[in-house]
């Protein structure tokens, strides 16, 4: 309840408006949240076994992305703060565009952070329920990037369609 609370509170801006990127990574992050809730109860259960042994690389993998990509927003994106866009959080409102470190080979380490979380949750314990709830919030991160590519392209133009060119939407040289 704490955490739906959470992200409504992130997300309350976003949810006023069905064309920002912000309304459907609301829904992505909701069913992570559920699929995590359902699925603590295997989160350290048989920790050797080789399905904890994926699950954790995924994780970790999750935690490098997200750490990589905040880190570089902050270092090279000259947030402001008061850019104008009340759907966007904090760390979203760089005034310019990053290009290095995790970013010269991804375009999202943020959705791709918790598209590894995601699917590090599905290997702790796979049934059916959290599979189709992966394959949502997969789709709903998918659905996010692309609108966030959109509004990438009308605030930074020919620039962002230049390093979209270079790089891919979640893993490097992959997808």
């Amino acid at each position: 309840m704490l955490g739906t609370i959470g992200i409504v509170w992130v997300s309350r801006f976003s949810l006023k408006d069905i064309k920002s990127h912000g309304f459907y990574r609301f829904f992505a992050w909701e069913i992570i949240l559920i699929m995590f809730a359902i699925n603590l109860r295997y989160w350290f259960k048989d920790p050797f076994s080789i399905r904890q042994i994926i699950a954790w690389s995924l994780l970790v993998i999750s935690l490098i992305l997200i750490f990589q990509g905040v880190k570089l927003l902050r270092q090279k994106g000259q947030i402001d703060r008061d850019r104008d866009d009340p759907s966007l959080v904090a760390i979203e409102k760089t005034t310019e565009l990053v290009t290095s470190g995790v970013y010269r080979y991804i375009r999202h380490p943020f959705y791709s952070s918790l598209l590894f979380l995601t699917w590090g949750i599905l290997v702790k314990q796979t049934t059916w329920v959290i599979l189709g709830l992966a394959i949502a919030a997969t789709i709903f991160l998918a659905i996010t990037a692309k609108k966030e590519e959109s509004e990438n392209i009308a605030y930074f133009g020919e620039k962002y369609l230049e390093y979209m060119k270079g790089t891919k939407m979640f893993i490097p040289y992959v997808l």
